[in-house]
């Protein structure tokens, strides 16, 4: 019996579902998915629907050229949730196909190349059991590399302390030491180390470089991140950019590029405009045929949501440049079509893209591509057509100062909630400030009306290690009244004990803690504290210390993600501890709660910040990726968007700028191969990068709402939000006047809002 018609029965029928799966892609995505070689560059408006996109090319490309497990598509975005999102759209495709799940892996960026380090520890140099970390200007990493140097360096240091207007006095000398160890050092090697090193720069690149500035900026940068790099050694730690680096070193054997290029069939790249020059040599490495040096890489992104490049390498300028090389090649696709928000949010983003352009370019640099967001077809195939606005879907609001501001937002929200409760609401703000006062105020108007989320600095920095430390301490001296009331505050917290008077508790640490016969009797709620103290307390002595942090993390409540980010805090504590006592344990903990950034395990899906009837707050740098029906955008004045570099007054000994700043514009100028800038020129161009993310900010932002996008610049707002009880009169940020005056929008009079604009 043949099995021909059998295979060609199957193979017909897969080819019919691949050309049902092609049929479901935009213009932009259909270049994905019929990319045969070659590079190809796909710029992709917001909401274009990028993933969507490049899963089903991925499928596709499987099919068509029967990859498996030894000949691979490779995947590659920034987070994990991402990744976790892209795979398992491609798996349902590949289900839908009956193909198997062996012909694709998805990566992070840094998680592959860790896989490839580790696959020759020997030629990458890396240790891999060294300890990862994320420094910052306070770790200790940082401050120690900032000794070292001034200990080796009297000459710059010196130059440096006398700065400009010095007269000798002791006192001023005094201060300047302690500005510069402590704040313009530790700043600059920051900036220096993340700048130079993400682009693929030496030490010695830097310090190879002439300049005629006053201090020699660039020296100082190479001597601080020389010392870094030693202490890294010396420590067995690495850092996220050491991970591409070792990569690289063993990627750089002819007969192990060979071997896993031979393994690589192409590389998808999604949100290219965020990487670094180092992370795009690997990915151009990994993606060369060994055979034939062609590069099969598709790199989808979009330069108009480049906004991290004022803290990270990742500069737009060099995703603008590979779309205009592909572009010269008849290899740029573009996804222009978006049917997230409504048409008129829409032709709110255009416009402010269009009048920023003309208003803020320089020197034949703007700070977007000028690529405008299109509206899909009626019958587009992937969603139905752009939302119906919310009234006009585009508003202006002038309230008399913040304090007014968030009434309206939650007046407007309850009434919104009550009349479609399946919808969801954002508040995006600039700073986390703003965001917590946002937070407290609602609270205070409507807290028993709203659902309110607040995305704060717990989800960027994660508040596991500080918890952790504050209940060790506890076991450590539980009869230390600081240490019993920081434990208690974190039981309270977490809801595991009411609510209480907590000074009163601790004013008698050892009555609290075991009550005597003779003791006056406890209240339910003292008794209900005093148990779990205790409890506690057992299971500290009964427990191995290693097991220590998994417990508390239990009895805490901690939820998936939660216990993941307890476990990988629990491992590398008991990396980095020599000696097995919780001593070494807390003084671990101690440093990394104090100068570090200790990262948490992120959740597979961002369903915790879109949930129907709550209003999210949020800022715009973590809104990007999600959207919601109702978006509102606070607080819109000039000294925040665009606002300016801001110069600390006790460093103005140094001149008119900031020499981190300066360090970054001046390392940026070696790598697009320009000029050295002088120090003036260097903080100028730095004026400009923060002023061009700045709006592209905004832009991402106003692209989060589907059905009504809500923007508001108070009358009178604070200068600094550490003090927001502190008003005074504020220009609103320089876009609102010329979308007032695009959209015609005019003021009418309502009963609590009696200064709105729409």
């Amino acid at each position: 019996m043949t099995t021909e018609p059998v295979v060609s029965t199957v193979l017909e029928m897969r080819e019919k579902l691949l050309q049902e799966l092609r049929s479901t892609l935009r213009p932009g995505q259909r270049e994905i998915a019929d990319w045969s070689e070659g590079r190809l560059a796909v710029s992709a408006v917001p909401g274009a629907g990028k993933s969507t996109g490049m899963a089903v090319a991925a499928a596709m490309t499987i099919a068509k050229y029967q990859l498996h497990s030894r000949r691979q598509l490779v995947v590659v975005t920034f987070t994990r949730s991402a990744a976790a999102n892209i795979k398992s759209k491609i798996r349902a495709h590949l289900k839908t196909l009956s193909l198997p799940q062996g012909g694709f892996v998805v990566h992070t960026l840094h998680g592959l190349a860790w896989s490839i380090a580790r696959s020759a520890p020997e030629r990458s140099n890396l240790n891999p059991d060294a300890v990862l970390i994320t420094p910052t200007q306070g770790s200790r990493l940082i401050r120690t590399s900032v000794e070292q140097w001034i200990g080796m360096n009297p000459t710059l240091y010196q130059r440096l302390l006398e700065g400009q207007q010095f007269d000798g006095e002791e006192t001023e000398r005094l201060r300047r030491q302690s500005v510069l160890r402590t704040e313009v050092l530790p700043a600059l090697a920051e900036t220096v180390i993340r700048e130079a090193k993400s682009s693929g720069l030496a030490p010695e690149d830097l310090r190879n470089q002439v300049t005629s500035d006053e201090y020699d900026i660039l020296a100082i940068a190479a001597g601080l991140y020389e010392q870094y790099q030693l202490q890294l050694q010396q420590r067995n730690f690495i850092d996220y950019d050491e991970m591409i680096l070792g990569a690289l070193r063993v990627l750089e054997h002819p007969s192990v590029r060979s071997r896993w290029q031979s393994q690589v069939f192409a590389v998808f790249e999604d949100e290219a405009q965020d990487s670094s020059p180092l992370q795009t040599q690997l990915l151009e490495l990994l993606a060369t045929d060994a055979d034939s040096d062609q590069q099969n890489l598709i790199r989808v992104g979009d330069p108009n949501q480049a906004i991290n490049s004022t803290f990270t390498p990742a500069d737009p300028v060099f995703f603008r440049e590979f779309c205009q090389a592909c572009s010269l090649e008849n290899r740029l696709a573009e996804m222009n079509q978006a049917g997230r928000s409504s048409r008129i949010i829409l032709e709110a983003a255009n416009y402010v893209l269009k009048w920023v352009n003309r208003t803020y370019a320089k020197e034949e640099t703007a700070p977007f591509r000028s690529q405008m967001i299109h509206p899909v077809a009626a019958n587009d195939p992937q969603a139905d057509a752009n939302p119906n606005p919310e009234g006009l879907g585009f508003e202006i609001h002038t309230p008399e100062d913040v304090h007014q501001t968030v009434e309206w937002i939650g007046k407007r929200a309850i009434a919104l909630f009550n009349q479609f409760p399946h919808r969801t609401a954002a508040v995006l703000v600039r700073t986390n400030d703003q965001g917590r006062f946002v937070a407290r105020e609602l609270t205070r108007w409507f807290d028993e009306k709203l659902a309110i989320f607040e995305v704060g600095m717990r989800d960027r920095q994660s508040h596991i290690p500080a918890e952790m430390l504050s209940l060790l301490q506890f076991l450590d001296r539980p009869h230390s009244p600081d240490n019993l009331k920081a434990a208690l505050s974190v039981f309270v917290h977490r809801r595991i004990i009411p609510a209480q008077d907590l000074n009163a508790l601790i004013a008698f640490p050892e009555q609290f803690l075991y009550p005597a016969p003779l003791d006056p009797p406890q209240s339910p709620q003292v008794q209900q504290a005093s148990r779990f103290c205790t409890s506690l307390l057992r299971a500290r002595l009964e427990l191995p210390l290693y097991q220590l942090i998994s417990f508390l993390a239990y009895t805490l409540n901690y939820e998936q993600t939660e216990l993941a980010t307890a476990d990988k805090l629990a491992e590398r504590i008991m990396q980095q501890t020599r000696e097995n006592s919780l001593t070494a344990i807390l003084e671990v903990l101690a440093e990394i709660v104090t100068s570090e950034r200790f990262e948490p395990v992120e959740a597979e899906d961002d369903d915790r910040y879109i949930r129907a009837s709550q209003i999210t707050i949020i800022t715009m740098h973590k809104a990007k990726g999600l959207d919601w029906d109702y978006v509102f955008m606070p607080f819109l004045h000039e000294n925040m968007i665009p606002g300016s570099l801001y110069i600390p007054p006790a460093a103005r000994f140094l001149g008119e700028y900031t020499l981190p700043e300066v360090a970054r514009a001046q390392i940026r100028a070696i790598v697009h191969q320009e000029p050295i800038p002088d120090n003036d020129q260097a903080w100028e161009r730095a004026g400009y990068l923060k002023t061009a993310e700045e709006f592209r900010l905004l832009y991402v932002a106003m692209t989060r709402a589907k059905r009504l996008l809500w923007l508001s610049a108070a009358k009178q707002a604070p200068f600094s939000w550490s003090k927001p009880e502190n008003l005074d009169d504020r220009a609103p940020c320089p876009v609102i006047p010329a979308l007032k005056q695009q959209f015609q929008l005019s003021v009418i009079g309502e009963a609590e809002e009696d200064d709105v604009e729409f």
